[in-house]
């Protein structure tokens, strides 16, 4: 057949059906044609007669049958030998995600979804005989050299290692748990919460790495280098892994399954309770997550979500080194020499070992951190990594350590600003315990959220807020949790045998930390969870020893108000105080300048 000499036909100018957004088949005749035969007149009739029948038929049919209009208008373009071209849309499907809408209606309109009562509320944290704990890493694939090994790498990672539960007894309470006593009610909790795994941060590193060895071009790897020869760096920047995303959602069903019956608490059902977060992607996305799980689909319309802004000249306590302008001092001078020279101390054997298989690229011990950190984050990132077989586990202890010393001498008891910028937050916890707003915004507080009690409220059985590994760490600090520094300073040239301070322990990846406020027989009560473990509160004045490391509320407050006023915010941010401590490790154990005691 001859295509050219059938009857040409334009569509009309697209007029879209109710429900449906498909341009309509009907077509008309184009008279701008010469004129043909009397039998070829009559052909052209007859087709324009069962074309319009046609397209009559399937104007109908969708609608009294189950037909989808993409058939019926496929049909029809191809009798009248008509393709019609998708204009202004990409390859990605824009145009068929955007007309298709109305053809997968939601479930609340679909309708017929059975039975939806819910029972009551769970409250693992009372009713069972033990509480629950996060141990695995799932879907993640080990990187223990068998499945019998004693040693698990995942552990010693550092900042960088996932959350799972600790010991009840890792903070120095021997048979502690972080159940509920009987003789005690659970009136409230407060919880704040690291991010999720993420990629890599904007830093030069791991990736400088990669592109130094990119640049290198000629070099060849063997032995269990070999991968090296066809590696490529494919990870992002900053944002939460898919991994890090299931961590926050499992971190909220485990909160509701622990503290569900908080939510009786309750008394005006229109109520809804706020969580915070800041304006960071990974940030935002992990409270959504958690919300996701805490709540379940649809979790939106279920509570607020505060999105503190996370930028240079806000006040923010889920961010406060923004504005603490000695935050960076550390981590930028001192801290940086004292990691390096303890990187060339426990890589010493690794560094020689991996270039006897490599030629063509000459190692630094700076290169060899990095694929200890790419191991972590192909990891967290794709579930697997070939860099995690090249280390010992000794060399894995000694990564351990190097993220211990960052965080002891940049963001916690070492650091002369840690104090200081946990301090807002402390300042809200105790705001939120006595039900009394702030009165003295001098630190990283919002006076804006902070004083409206719509965005700050005073009156809730559950609080949220998501933060960074570092603000944890600076937190636990202005808490005066002085047990966690209880064995010093940590030397800089050997891991001592007893350690108390070990970063995988207050913030790894969703790490978290967690109030207990209870009424028992004898009062009110208070203690913190630090991963799941109970810690003890007897760097609080007043607080006694107490085998579940709880402490009387009014002592803990009182406490807590005393270490508020010992902070001097404007001082610890502000003046310069040029301190670095000793050679071989040392100095401050309170995060505060040595002259503010």
């Amino acid at each position: 057949m001859d295509l050219e000499k059938l009857p040409v036909y334009q569509v009309i100018p697209p007029t879209e059906f109710p429900d449906q957004g498909y341009p309509s088949p009907v077509a008309t005749r184009n008279t701008d044609r010469p004129a043909r035969g009397t039998s070829q007149f009559r052909k052209t009739i007859r087709d324009v007669a069962l074309g319009f029948l046609i397209a009559t038929a399937f104007w109908t049919i969708p609608h009294a049958t189950r037909v989808s209009w993409p058939s019926a208008r496929r049909c029809v373009g191809r009798f009248f030998g008509h393709r019609h071209h998708h204009k202004h849309h990409n390859h990605h499907g824009h145009h068929h995600g955007h007309h298709h809408e109305n053809l997968f209606p939601s479930g609340k309109k679909i309708g017929y979804q059975g039975p939806t009562e819910t029972g009551i509320e769970p409250f693992v944290a009372v009713t069972a005989d033990a509480p629950p704990e996060q141990q695995s890493y799932y879907p993640l694939v080990s990187p223990a050299h068998s499945s019998h090994d004693a040693f698990d790498p995942v552990r010693s990672w550092g900042y960088l290692s996932p959350f799972h539960s600790l010991p009840s007894n890792a903070f120095g309470l021997e048979g502690s748990s972080g159940k509920v006593p009987d003789q005690c009610k659970l009136t409230q909790v407060h919880l704040l919460h690291r991010h999720g795994a993420r990629y890599p941060t904007s830093s030069k590193e791991p990736s400088g790495f990669a592109a130094r060895l990119k640049a290198a071009g000629n070099y060849k790897a063997s032995g269990n280098l070999k991968f090296l020869n066809t590696w490529s760096y494919g990870l992002g920047k900053e944002v939460l892994t898919p991994f890090g995303r299931s961590q926050l959602f499992n971190l909220g069903v485990g909160f509701r399954q622990k503290y569900g019956h908080l939510l009786d608490k309750i008394a005006n059902p229109k109520q809804k309770l706020v969580f915070r977060t800041t304006s960071q992607h990974r940030m935002l996305h992990s409270a959504l997550n958690f919300a996701a799980g805490f709540f379940g689909l649809p979790f939106k319309s279920q509570y607020h979500q505060s999105i503190v802004i996370e930028a240079p000249g806000f006040n923010n306590t889920l961010a406060p080194y923004f504005t603490c302008n000695n935050s960076e001092h550390a981590s930028k001078t001192y801290v940086k020499s004292i990691m390096s020279d303890w990187s060339e101390i426990y890589l010493a054997g690794a560094l020689p070992r991996l270039q006897a298989n490599l030629t063509g690229y000459q190692l630094t011990f700076e290169d060899v951190v990095s694929m200890q950190k790419l191991c972590a984050y192909e990891t967290v990132s794709l579930g697997w990594s070939s860099f995690c077989h090249l280390f010992t586990p000794a060399e894995f202890k000694g990564f351990a350590y190097y993220s211990d010393l960052m965080f002891w001498y940049a963001y916690s008891f070492g650091s002369p600003t840690a104090a200081a910028i946990g301090k807002g937050w402390v300042e809200e916890l105790v705001s939120r315990l006595t039900q009394e707003p702030i009165k003295n915004y001098d630190s990283s507080t919002n006076s804006t959220l902070d004083s409206n009690p719509i965005t700050f409220p005073l009156d809730q059985p559950i609080y949220v807020d998501a933060t960074h590994d570092t603000v944890i760490s600076c937190i636990v600090v202005a808490l005066n949790l002085t047990s966690l520094a209880s064995e010093g300073p940590l030397p800089t040239r050997f891991i001592p045998k007893k350690q108390s301070f070990v970063s995988s322990h207050i913030s790894p990846f969703a790490g978290n930390l967690h109030a207990q406020v209870v009424e028992c027989e004898d009062g009110k009560k208070i203690r913190f969870l630090l991963n799941d473990a109970p810690v003890p509160l007897t760097g609080l004045r007043g607080c006694p020893e107490d085998a579940e490391g709880f402490c009387p509320l009014s002592i803990a407050v009182k406490a807590l108000q005393t270490r508020i006023k010992e902070i001097d915010y404007q001082n610890d941010c502000n003046v310069k105080n040029g301190y670095t401590p000793p050679s071989g490790g040392g100095g401050i154990v309170n995060g505060r300048p040595p002259s503010s005691g």
